[in-house]
């Protein structure tokens, strides 16, 4: 059966709240557009599941689905007691919520509607919305990265107490580090927060993500950028990680986000609104120097990563397109294919000696490159390529195009390997923080 006539046999209508019998299954939810012949249906728990018409009996309508709208505007008054701190909304779902009449996501960045969605933010700060862009993480390039480090600089300049970046979940860790880098000496706490959960949901993130976030800038002098996302699957505390060592490590778990090589910087409990510090406070609230914004980046850096099925040709793509960098995934300390008469290295070698600076990071993510424990890995070396510690191989990624879209080549290699930003640790940590 069509679904257009399954619709009008059973009188059903986007909108409407339905249960029926799938294969024995209790199904409840709210009719969405559908894209295909199988009836679509908005879940209780918020996700979206197609059915088959074929299999659905003893539909029953169960009434009109509420809408989830444009909430009601408020008016918002500052209070001179309070600091003030600028959300810059990117995209992401830290700002939306799910119409359950359509399926669509509602994206509101106004001050009124942020303040409605989380009334508890003006009894933390005076805050101020400012869009700056509406785009899937997952699109971003290098201008959108530019883009964000040039609206926190004016927030800088206008003298907040602090920055919170809405951003979506996927590339959030990419553009906390690339942040970290363009920010030099940044003097007040920059804070790129997402949510993993839409916030109509009751397992939504995005209001403690965003609560923490504010009461860590209020009750700090932390200076530089970080992220700041739950902790634990509990609404229990969230965790301020450093922007350079934090990666996430699950699709759809709320505390995604963790320390790689590391801690988190300190912990906000959600209820109590205190703070712990794991660790140093003084290091992290201590001016390094005058603020500086450099956003420069060369777009012409890329990321291979090391398997078994990887070509020379893969090598040669980047030396014919004239690449100026490359961060190569390497496996264990770092070591990549060698092959017949070292024909792989050969190739990595005329890339080095074609001008591009490559960087060894290991996919391993956790413990750190060596070019000297084998002869496989010395011959790596040889090459001219860069190990870099215990660098993730993302924020390698970034801090090779910001280097090198600010620093000579010569002056980039040699800080590929210094630790600018926490990016590498002085030592290999074997264990993980457990409260």
């Amino acid at each position: 059966m069509k679904l257009s006539d399954f619709v009008k046999k059973h009188k059903l209508k986007e909108g409407l709240l339905v249960s029926f019998d799938f294969e024995g299954n209790k199904i409840e939810g709210t009719i969405i557009p559908s894209k295909d012949e199988n009836l679509m249906i908005k879940m209780a728990s918020g996700y979206n599941a197609g059915f088959s018409v074929d299999k659905i009996k003893e539909v029953k309508v169960l009434g009109e689905a509420k809408g989830v709208g444009k909430p009601k505007s408020i008016e918002v008054k500052k209070n001179p007691s309070l600091p003030t701190i600028a959300i810059l909304h990117t995209g992401g779902t830290i700002a939306s919520r799910v119409n359950y009449s359509t399926g669509g996501v509602i994206a509101s960045f106004n001050l009124e509607d942020l303040v409605t969605m989380f009334p508890e933010l003006t009894e933390i700060a005076n805050i101020e919305s400012v869009f700056v862009a509406n785009i899937m993480s997952e699109d971003m390039r290098i201008k959108d990265f530019q883009k964000i480090s040039s609206a926190v600089s004016e927030q800088i300049k206008r003298g907040v107490k602090g920055v919170i970046i809405g951003h979506g979940t996927d590339m959030l860790a990419h553009s906390a580090a690339i942040l970290a880098f363009e920010l030099e000496n940044c003097p007040i706490p920059v804070l790129v927060v997402g949510a993993q959960r839409s916030s109509d949901r009751g397992s939504s993130d995005a209001a403690m993500n965003l609560i923490c976030a504010s009461t860590f800038i209020t009750k700090t002098n932390f200076k530089g950028v970080a992220t700041c996302m739950h902790h634990s699957s509990s609404d229990d505390t969230c965790a301020i990680i450093a922007a350079t060592k934090v990666r996430k490590m699950h699709t759809s778990k709320r505390d995604a986000f963790k320390a790689i090589n590391d801690t988190p910087i300190a912990l906000i409990d959600y209820r109590s609104k205190e703070i712990k510090w794991i660790k140093d406070r003084a290091v992290f609230e201590h001016s390094q120097g005058k603020f500086e914004l450099k956003n420069k980046l060369e777009e012409k850096v890329g990321l291979l990563k090391m398997h078994p099925l990887v070509t020379e040709k893969e090598i040669d793509f980047y030396k014919k397109e004239k690449y100026k960098g490359l961060v190569i995934e390497a496996t264990g300390l770092g070591h990549t294919p060698i092959r017949e008469n070292d024909s792989f290295v050969k190739k990595i070698k005329a890339l080095v000696d074609a001008d591009c600076l490559v960087a060894i990071t290991s996919q391993c993510l956790n413990g750190r490159v060596n070019p000297t424990v084998y002869t496989n890995l010395r011959k790596v070396a040889a090459t001219g390529a860069i190990f870099c510690e215990d660098m993730l191989p993302e924020t390698a990624l970034m801090k090779l195009s910001w280097l090198l879209g600010n620093y000579s080549k010569k002056e980039a290699a040699e800080l590929l390997v210094k630790n600018l930003r926490g990016e590498i640790t002085p030592f290999t940590r074997t264990d993980t923080y457990e409260e």
